[in-house]
C-alpha cells in the first residue's frame, strides 16, 4: 500500500493535478491580499512572484529583507504546492514540511510565539500562502538575532539567513564561525545566489 501511494504522489506531482476541495482557513491579521491555495491554478502555486505583496507586508512587518525572503521561496519551490498532495505525504512521512516556504511543525510553532498568528496550527500552512509567508519572515527575524556580531566576509548576512533557514541556526552560526557548508546547505546557497535576480524582479513587479 505505502508503495503503491508513493507511486500515486509521484505521477500527482509530475503532472501538477488539480488539488480536491482544501478546508476554509480562518484569515491572517495581515492586511495583505491572501487567496488559499484552492483559488489558484497550478502554476500560480509554483512561481512565487504571486505572493510578492504578502512577501513586502510581511519582511516589512518583521524587518527582514523581501528580497530574501522571496529568494527563499523561489529556493523552496522545488516541490509541488498542492495542499492534498501536501497532507498526503506528511502520512508517509510524519517530519514533512507544509507551505509554500516548505516549514515544519517545530520551526513554525517556534516563530509564531508571541506573533499575531500565535493561534494559528501548523496544518493549516498547506491551504494558506499569507501564514506561510508570514512565519518565514518571522523566523528569519528569529535567525537575525542571534547573528553574531561579526562573521566571515564569505557571506552575507542575507545569505547566513538563507542558510539558517534551510539548516537551522547552530549550522548558521558555525557557518558565520568560517565553517564549510556540507554540500546540501552549498547547493542551497548556490540556488539562493541564482535566485537573488528573479527575486528582486518579483519584488518589483510582482
Amino acid at each position: 500500500m505505502k508503495v503503491q501511494l508513493v507511486a500515486i504522489l509521484v505521477a500527482a506531482a509530475v503532472t501538477a493535478c488539480s488539488p480536491g476541495p482544501a478546508l476554509p482557513s480562518p484569515p491572517t491579521a495581515a492586511s495583505a491580499p491572501n487567496p488559499t491555495t484552492s483559488s489558484l491554478s497550478a502554476a500560480e502555486k509554483q512561481d512565487p512572484r504571486h505572493y510578492a505583496q504578502q512577501v513586502r507586508t510581511h519582511a516589512e512587518a518583521a524587518s527582514v529583507s523581501p528580497r530574501l525572503l522571496m529568494a527563499i521561496l523561489y529556493n523552496e519551490s522545488y516541490k509541488p504546492h498542492d495542499p492534498a498532495l501536501e497532507r498526503a505525504w506528511q502520512k508517509i512521512d510524519p517530519d514533512a514540511s507544509f507551505g509554500v516556504a516548505n516549514m515544519h511543525k517545530a520551526t513554525f510553532d517556534e516563530a509564531k510565539q508571541g506573533r499575531d498568528f500565535a493561534d494559528r496550527d501548523w496544518q493549516e500552512l498547506p491551504d494558506d500562502p499569507g501564514l506561510a509567508v508570514a512565519a518565514a519572515a518571522w523566523h528569519l527575524h528569529d535567525l537575525d538575532a542571534l547573528l553574531p556580531q561579526s562573521w566571515t566576509d564569505a557571506y552575507s548576512r542575507d545569505e547566513l539567513l538563507a542558510l539558517g533557514y534551510n539548516a537551522g541556526a547552530s549550522s548558521m552560526l558555525a557557518f558565520a564561525n568560517n565553517t564549510r557548508p556540507g554540500k546540501l546547505a552549498q547547493a542551497y546557497l548556490d540556488r539562493l545566489r541564482t535566485n537573488w535576480p528573479l527575486a528582486e524582479d518579483a519584488i518589483r513587479t510582482g
